[in-house]
């Protein structure tokens, strides 16, 4: 095992839900965390709001990196997030 696999990484995602809404969150694993939202048991918001796709994605090498930028996500405008949501997308 190379030393780098035991590195605790945390993620940051928004996902689009089928009624055009966006959720953001972090997680520690982004696929079993989307699964979970799929399936109705990953928040809330996603229960009342069903998930169509995994939009956007970033990855952090700390917690506290990590919330805070969820947090930041969670103060932008609309406009603001589709931008990012965009700029994710070309790559």
């Amino acid at each position: 095992m190379q030393m780098s696999d035991n590195i605790k990484k945390y993620y940051v995602y928004i996902i689009l839900t089928v009624n055009n809404k966006l959720y953001c969150g972090y997680t520690t694993n982004l696929e079993k965390r989307y699964k979970l939202h799929c399936e109705g048991k990953g928040a809330k918001f996603t229960r009342a709001n069903k998930p169509l796709k995994l939009v956007y994605s970033a990855e952090y090498s700390t917690k506290e990196d990590a919330l805070k930028e969820e947090f930041r996500i969670k103060t932008l405008k609309r406009t603001e997030k589709e931008k990012l949501i965009s700029n994710f997308e070309t790559y």
